[in-house]
């Protein structure tokens, strides 16, 4: 490990006029393996600061109040269509769905009678535009909801309830729309 960077010495001359005792930190402040000077350490708890707030990438930076507010947005903006696009995605499914087949089985009944129910099975070409559309936006969802856990990750008080709020007016104003299916024919045992 080349130490050259301390006052100009090499290694070897840094080694030579130290003491065998010498401990030198590297977790000091001044002293960083590739990081460079501005390499500072990751909050590990939650905090409300609008200074120098990295958000996914190393330019994009937060240092104001109005930085700040965009990014909320945004990042509500983001959480919410994540929520949107869950439900688009169930509704396209649905949509999509071709290959019905119904299969009767038996069931057994009162007194030891047997009876016959019928289901319906539906399915998906796996070669066919639907299901390409479907792959791409389950690839969109993936990303994005990285994105919105390592947004979480800041550990940034503001960040974090723009994530929580997001989700939930998305999962609001979105999830009604789903449709849920009962079964007239299950029976309570």
């Amino acid at each position: 490990m080349d130490h050259s960077h301390h006052t100009g010495m090499s290694y070897k001359d840094y080694n030579s006029t130290t003491s065998p005792s010498h401990h030198h930190p590297s977790t000091s402040a001044s002293h960083s393996h590739g990081g460079g000077d501005d390499m500072m350490m990751m909050p590990m708890t939650f905090y409300f600061g609008i200074k120098n707030v990295k958000l996914l990438f190393s330019g994009l930076v937060i240092n104001t109040a109005g930085e700040m507010a965009g990014a909320f947005v945004a990042v509500f903006l983001l959480a919410m269509f994540y929520e949107g696009l869950k439900i688009a995605r169930e509704s396209l499914l649905r949509k999509s769905q071709v290959s019905i087949r119904y299969n009767s089985m038996p069931v057994p009944g009162p007194n030891g009678t047997i009876l016959m129910e019928t289901h319906k099975t539906v399915g998906q070409q796996m070669l066919s535009f639907p299901h390409l559309l479907q792959t791409v936006l389950h690839i969109i969802q993936v990303v994005i909801s990285y994105f919105l856990m390592l947004i979480f990750m800041t550990y940034n008080g503001y960040l974090c309830i723009a994530v929580a709020a997001g989700a939930g007016t998305g999962y609001f104003l979105f999830s009604w729309k789903k449709a849920v299916v009962v079964d007239i024919t299950e029976h309570c045992h």
